[in-house]
């Protein structure tokens, strides 16, 4: 275990599925308040949900997609009918975990409003807990990101293109506490681990959000990552592909203008995975 309150919640539960655990009407009470904030937020009408702001959420992200989202965000790909929902999922399980780490015995700041000024830009932002004088971010997340992505703070930050590491060093930053780590709970299982944000080197990071910041502020487009080779057992088959960091920008079709997302062309499966290809395609 990476946190010295896994052990307790690990026993909550434990003792739940025993039918040996208790539940305070406080604790009810505080749930239920934040499901229903959530609630509001979510299908309160969203009407500033695509206005540009930098926010702790999205400082993080690549610049090129910030840019996007500043000057061009018609193009963007439309949310799907379940982007709502998702969004709700995530706050509920958020809810859910702060009561039951109270049921615990774990002693935690609840969410505070911080505020980070770069260079005469302020960005605004709410952390969600802080244990031990530590600020931690409560994720959600899909049985492949809780296997793969969010398998250690290396991974994590290989592979970044929601800007969680840049969010939590804000966070960090603005509100003058250490840095902690991310809780991340299963959506497919209700798993749950905590991964320390060990080897975030906080000043490097505060540079990478300024320097971001700069760059958004002075309203310069660049793209942040290259296509790459699509290999096929082991060998390179002369496609390029989208980078990682792309698949999950709502502009990469803007981005890219020769992109094409099909089944993999050197696959003979029943059902093969889609590929994000660049350019002219070689079959097989």
């Amino acid at each position: 275990m990476n946190h010295p309150a896994e052990l307790a919640l690990h026993q909550y539960m434990e003792n739940a599925v025993k039918g040996d655990s208790t539940i305070s009407e406080d604790t009810i009470q505080q749930v239920a308040n934040d499901v229903a904030d959530a609630m509001r937020r979510q299908f309160g009408g969203g009407k500033g949900r695509g206005d540009f702001k930098m926010r702790m959420s999205n400082v993080g992200r690549p610049t090129c997609q910030l840019w996007y989202q500043k000057n061009k965000p018609e193009v963007a790909l439309p949310f799907p009918n379940t982007f709502i929902m998702n969004m709700m999922l995530g706050d509920i399980v958020e809810a859910v975990f702060k009561g039951v780490l109270k049921e615990a015995g774990i002693k935690y700041e609840d969410s505070e409003k911080v505020s980070l000024d770069c260079g005469g830009t302020v960005v605004n932002g709410s952390y969600d807990i802080v244990i031990n004088d530590a600020v931690d971010d409560i994720k959600s997340a899909s049985d492949w990101s809780y296997r793969n992505k969010f398998d250690s703070y290396d991974t994590l930050a290989a592979g970044d293109g929601f800007g969680y590491v840049g969010q939590l060093a804000g966070y960090a930053k603005a509100s003058g506490k250490k840095v902690g780590g991310w809780w991340v709970v299963n959506k497919a299982n209700g798993s749950f681990k905590y991964v320390p944000a060990t080897g975030l080197d906080l000043e490097e990071e505060i540079g990478k959000i300024e320097n971001t910041v700069k760059t958004v502020k002075e309203n310069k487009f660049e793209r942040c990552f290259e296509p790459v080779p699509e290999k096929f057992r082991g060998k390179e088959t002369g496609n390029k592909v989208l980078n990682d960091g792309c698949r999950f920008c709502s502009y990469r079709f803007d981005c890219w203008p020769t992109l094409t997302e099909k089944p993999a062309v050197m696959s003979q499966a029943k059902n093969p995975p889609i590929i994000s290809y660049i350019g002219d395609v070689i079959a097989a």
